[in-house]
């Protein structure tokens, strides 16, 4: 056993939920000598990687931030080429997640793809709804502030319906609208390949998560870099506005 699995096994404090934007694909790829979508091939099936991860951790929960509102600006040829590996990934993993005790989860506006893609996900989340070892989300056509607005705009027609008053929104109101309303708010942020921003990834649940940025790129991002990831999450002191004496005498008590 490697002296970073050893200390990943002494570790006090590991995520329940981990978020990650899967950057540099195609700078991986352009460094190679390779074509964009021989970088985002290898990403998709890195992502096997991370799930293993989580799986023999015991993190439950696992979004990735897939496709971007903003990433219909790419080429056409480009933007093609990722659907159909969402399609082919899909078609292929899913039973291998379902048998892992994997749930699938999309979020995002599922209305732009194709009608084949959509029943491919929704076939997927149906096969795994039940399953809870872990809790897979795959941002999609997803951008932090749609989600606001959208969890907005639902609470808005429920005032107008008159199920609700206006007094009655509030933030943990607004939560619950949102499109990871059932699971605890992300622990452990990381972002790859050198970029030291969210991008409009999980804006509302992002808070009080702990960043972690890596120039690594997401093809190379194996288990050495994410137990990296977490040893350093493990340093964190979470205070969530208290001071640290606050919190040291909290942990004390328990």
């Amino acid at each position: 056993m490697s002296s970073a699995e050893n200390k990943i096994d002494t570790l006090e404090s590991l995520p329940h939920h981990v978020a990650i934007i899967m950057d540099g694909n195609g700078r991986w790829a352009k460094q190679k000598g390779k074509p964009r979508a021989f970088g985002h091939k290898a990403g998709v099936e890195n992502v096997r990687s991370a799930i293993k991860t989580c799986l023999e951790l015991g993190i439950g929960g696992l979004t990735v931030f897939a496709f971007s509102t903003e990433n219909w600006n790419r080429p056409k040829k480009e933007v093609g080429i990722l659907m159909d590996l969402f399609l082919t990934s899909l078609t292929k993993e899913v039973a291998e997640l379902n048998k892992s005790g994997v749930r699938i989860k999309f979020i995002g506006d599922r209305s732009a793809f194709s009608k084949k893609l959509q029943k491919q996900i929704n076939d997927s989340e149906q096969l795994t709804k039940d399953n809870k070892k872990l809790a897979f989300n795959i941002a999609a056509n997803y951008g932090g502030r749609w989600d606001i607005v959208n969890a907005a705009k639902t609470i808005c027609q429920r005032v107008e319906n008159g199920e609700l008053s206006a007094e009655q929104f509030d933030a943990e109101l607004l939560h619950s609208e949102t499109a990871l309303s059932d699971l605890p708010e992300p622990d452990l942020f990381i972002r790859t390949g050198g970029e030291h921003r969210i991008s409009n990834f999980l804006l509302w649940q992002l808070a009080y998560t702990e960043l972690y940025f890596t120039d690594v790129f997401w093809p190379d991002f194996d288990r050495k870099c994410f137990e990296q990831a977490l040893s350093s999450f493990s340093t964190r002191q979470r205070r969530f506005g208290h001071t640290g004496e606050q919190v040291k005498k909290e942990q004390v008590a328990k």
